[in-house]
């Protein structure tokens, strides 16, 4: 790899930090019809947030026309007694346009639901299956801060999803479009200008990625159990700058829910001729991209099974990753394998980039 910097001022660790509160009030949207009896009442909350600012310290954070790294925290009353109320947990990105007076946030994390699916106590609620959720959101603001004595101003639109990606059944998910508006708090310091570095050139040869995926998940029929899966992937990536590379590879899936679903169609459905010994396995081909941001990643990928003895919600697969790198080759990965917008999985891996 060929990397060339320029520094137009001396590198100083400083760090300029800021406080966000809004409250929002929207829809829960009606992205599949099996969630309809759910959406009776228009779901509010709050999201308080910390932030830290970047002036280019880092190599990457120019790139990014130097975005902010932060924690948030959202508070959802779904008002509905069915779906309970939403805790969540975040990290995030604050990334910047229109001369910094538009702010885009980027988070996940966890969230906690105070009233799951339970057979017997609330059997209504198809979308939650665990208390325990994989959650994401995002938000588009107007951005104004210290506008007066350290105070700031924002207001925009806030998409925040709720979901478990089938590790139990059943999870036909929840998004929650929303209007929020809130206050911003700068903490005073040191004023820092941004560092301004000439482009980088990043040129590196093919390089070849081995990765080993598991956990556990369950088929949408409720009451079959979990299973734990098994996904071994090899691909090639090419860089095609600092940021972005373009992957080409496969996929052997080895999904033990799927052998449950099988046996359980093989008896329950025989006019569709599904033999009980159908072999579970899964051969796919994608391609792909990734957008390096840092020692962190963010993969999108698109797939196609070339071995598919099994009918399951198609032929064709998405992913979308969360990747850690761990010095130069060994990486942490967590995924999320769906067909669609029907989740299949959540994955975590360990990889290698050689």
């Amino acid at each position: 790899m060929c990397v060339g910097t320029c520094f137009s001022q001396e590198t100083r660790s400083v760090h300029s930090y800021t406080f966000d509160a809004n409250q929002f009030y929207g829809s829960i949207i009606l992205h599949n019809p099996d969630i309809s009896h759910l959406i009776t009442n228009h779901p509010a909350g709050v999201i308080l947030a910390y932030n830290r600012k970047t002036y280019g310290l880092e190599d990457w954070q120019q790139g990014y026309n130097y975005p902010d790294l932060g924690g948030s925290f959202i508070y959802q009353n779904t008002n509905s007694s069915t779906l309970g109320e939403a805790y969540g947990l975040y990290a995030h990105f604050n990334f910047y346009f229109l001369k910094r007076n538009l702010q885009f946030r980027v988070a996940q994390g966890l969230a906690y639901m105070t009233n799951p699916y339970d057979r017997e106590t609330n059997f209504r609620n198809n979308a939650y299956g665990t208390r325990i959720l994989s959650s994401n959101y995002l938000m588009l603001n107007y951005h104004k801060e210290n506008l007066y004595k350290g105070l700031g101003f924002k207001a925009g639109v806030s998409i925040m999803h709720y979901s478990n990606a089938n590790v139990k059944a059943p999870n036909t998910s929840t998004n929650t479009f929303a209007f929020n508006v809130g206050l911003t708090y700068t903490l005073e310091g040191e004023e820092t200008e941004y560092i301004r570095r000439e482009k980088e050139k990043v040129t590196e040869p093919i390089r070849y990625n081995l990765i080993f995926r598991t956990g556990v998940n369950e088929s949408d029929n409720i009451g079959h159990g979990q299973f734990p899966f098994y996904i071994f992937s090899g691909y090639a990536d090419k860089r095609l700058g600092r940021k972005s590379a373009l992957q080409l590879g496969t996929d052997v899936f080895f999904s033990n829910f799927l052998k449950e679903l099988i046996r359980y169609q093989s008896i329950a459905f025989p006019e569709n001729n599904i033999a009980a010994d159908t072999d579970f396995k899964r051969v796919g081909v994608f391609v792909g991209h990734e957008l390096f941001i840092n020692k962190l990643s963010i993969g999108t990928q698109l797939g196609y099974y070339v071995y598919y003895p099994f009918d399951f919600e198609g032929k064709v697969y998405n992913r979308f990753s969360l990747k850690r790198y761990f010095g130069e080759k060994v990486f942490g990965v967590v995924s999320l394998k769906s067909h669609g917008a029907a989740a299949e999985a959540v994955e975590f891996g360990i990889g290698v980039r050689l």
